[in-house]
């Protein structure tokens, strides 16, 4: 590592402990605002879901601010923004997280929370009809109802990968939710939602003895269930070029996405740190690669964007994920001049390799999100769940700028060689929408 790289490191120091539950705890104190962050995540995301069940990690993150054994309805969210705290939950692929941010005398709060809702949320049948609906509402608005809703995050997924674990729609279809039962959501519930398969994670202005004694006051109690087994969702790579055509009626422009399989974000880190980069310097900034060459030379697309991870998170995710550039169009222009050119760029970075110069300024953006995202309590903190529950190692959030600045240009010209067109999956989206 280098100098420059260490510098990068966060110092903050991380404490952690198992409950008798088996309940992981990460404490990351930090005494120079009198604000806590207390998040929880739960190993279970879209890619645990059972056939028949599409959308059930993401409904029942709804159905955890219903209420629990000792908090009505509505009370979770009075009683944080009575304190002068946020709240908030996400379902990503691999994970689901809820969390706070109040001022640090409120710790206590937010641990009875959490603790109350892990222990027993309001599974009702009147509570999973209405979230039922909201979430229904939700995917017509963000998927159904909106241009490239469901491009390519929803429909890549199903030409790039196998497994129904990597290829279903994680949102839902309105037939599986539709079915869903209070015996479903109980079943979902004591699987998944057990201390055992958690991270309770808390940063900010917290003493660390007199913290443990309240998280053992409040989750000790919650009683241990056998934790299931972290599902297989690596899958072997493609031997062939993989494509489909959707139409979209809302859309005003053709697109076009290529996803290319990438190192194990876990087991190949060291690797996939170069495809991370090679994301941001192919199309990261005016002065990127597809972005001179699409946009500014060729002037063949409107828009362009490449990243890793469905959901644009390299760090948040286990294998299988995707390199995926998306780029927007003029319908004048053939998708297969789009597609020439970004192949042309990519191998002209696996046969040229990158400069150095070029590099350090893709460094130098990438590092700087990563801090800035880590300037905050509630940054840090979910950055330490996150590097906890799918690493293993909550430090490891701390040291993602200086191992980012560690990697040199033949890990970057490596990544690219990794981008065979001959194994790319490709997904064309022409809009069918005529004007009235």
């Amino acid at each position: 590592m280098t100098t420059a790289g260490a510098e990068l490191t966060l110092r903050h120091p991380v404490e952690r402990f198992t409950l008798d539950n088996g309940l992981r705890v990460v404490l990351a104190p930090d005494r120079s605002v009198p604000v806590v962050a207390v998040s929880v995540f739960y190993d279970v995301g879209m890619r645990n879901e059972p056939e028949g069940r599409t959308g059930f990690a993401h409904l029942f993150e709804h159905m955890m601010f219903q209420g629990s054994a000792n908090v009505p309805k509505m009370e979770h969210a009075r009683l944080v923004q009575a304190a002068g705290g946020t709240f908030n939950g996400s379902t990503h692929q691999d994970y689901t997280n809820y969390y706070e941010a109040l001022p640090s005398e409120a710790l206590e709060r937010a641990l009875f929370l959490e603790a109350d809702r892990m222990a027993a949320p309001a599974i009702t049948e009147e509570n999973l009809r209405n979230q039922i609906d909201v979430v229904k509402e939700e995917i017509r608005v963000n998927v159904l109802n909106r241009p490239y809703g469901a491009f390519p995050w929803l429909q890549l997924p199903q030409i790039a990968f196998a497994s129904f674990a990597n290829t279903h729609d994680g949102y839902g279809s309105f037939v599986d939710l539709e079915s869903s039962t209070v015996d479903d959501a109980t079943d979902f519930f004591s699987r998944y939602y057990a201390p055992g398969n958690a991270v309770l994670c808390i940063g900010g202005d917290l003493d660390v003895t007199e913290t443990e004694g309240l998280i053992e006051r409040w989750f000790g109690p919650v009683a241990a269930r056998p934790v299931p087994p972290v599902p297989p969702t690596g899958e072997p790579r493609p031997t062939e070029v993989r494509s489909t055509v959707v139409e979209d009626a809302l859309a005003p422009a053709p697109a076009v996405a290529l996803g290319w399989r990438v190192p194990d974000p876990v087991g190949d880190f060291d690797r996939y740190l170069g495809t991370v980069l090679l994301a941001e310097l192919l199309s990261e900034g005016d002065a990127s690669r597809l972005e001179r060459r699409l946009i500014h030379d060729d002037r063949i697309a409107i828009a362009q964007s490449s990243y890793v991870g469905l959901f644009g998170d390299p760090f948040d995710v286990r294998d299988a994920t995707l390199l995926t550039t998306q780029v927007h169009h003029p319908a004048a222009v053939p998708v297969e001049k789009v597609l020439s050119a970004v192949h042309e760029e990519v191998a002209r970075i696996a046969a040229d390799g990158v400069g150095a110069d070029e590099l350090r300024r893709v460094q130098a953006r990438t590092e700087a999100q990563l801090l800035r995202q880590a300037d905050s309590v509630l940054g840090r903190t979910l950055g330490f769940a996150a590097a906890e529950i799918v690493h293993g190692r909550a430090e490891l959030a701390g040291e993602l700028a200086a191992r980012l600045a560690g990697v040199g240009p033949d890990a970057v010209q490596a990544a690219a060689r990794d981008l065979d067109p001959d194994t790319v999956a490709v997904l064309e989206l022409r809009p069918s929408g005529g004007r009235s």
